[in-house]
């Protein structure tokens, strides 16, 4: 406690000090400094004097808090209006209608296609499988995999035309 006590005269003055040319304000290096000191009453078994002098680790810790306490400064309000927080807003009675309607169109259009394409493009699309990774499950060559999705886009786009 004496030894801390005799840190506590020899430092803080000089802490303040270096603070106060940091901060420009006398209340902010008082608030500071003594933040610094309850730091190295805690740290001071991590201190190691094969590494340095003990005023360096006292006055690396004191620049931290400063730069802890001045990150917290400039850290934004929060803003509820942001419109990165704000939901997304509900869709119109006709755009529901009219997603719905599509839907149950493509539903009837994948249902003229044969299975083995209906397959291909549920791996690809609703899966998200990559085409080599298809073409590993399925056994088919990777060239046959891209093939039969075009083809079956193709006859998707003929069977959603003629449903209009």
């Amino acid at each position: 406690m004496a030894a801390f006590e005799a840190l506590f005269m020899e430092f803080s003055p000089r802490i303040r000090a270096y603070l106060l040319k940091l901060t420009r304000n006398n209340q902010a290096a008082e608030d500071l400094m003594q933040e610094t000191m309850l730091a190295i009453w805690r740290k001071a078994g991590q201190f190691d004097p094969d590494r340095g002098k003990a005023s360096a680790w006292i006055f690396t810790i004191a620049r931290n808090i400063w730069i802890d306490a001045w990150r917290k400064q400039k850290r934004p309000a929060f803003d509820p209006d942001d419109p990165a927080l704000v939901p997304a807003a509900e869709p119109e009675a006709g755009d529901m209608l009219e997603l719905k309607q599509s839907g149950a169109a493509l539903h009837a259009a994948l249902k003229t296609l044969p299975e083995e394409q209906v397959e291909l493009i549920r791996l690809s699309f609703f899966e998200e499988d990559s085409h080599s990774t298809i073409a590993a499950r399925t056994g088919l060559p990777i060239g046959t995999v891209k093939s039969r999705i075009r083809l079956a886009f193709g006859r998707l786009r003929t069977a959603l035309e003629e449903i209009k």
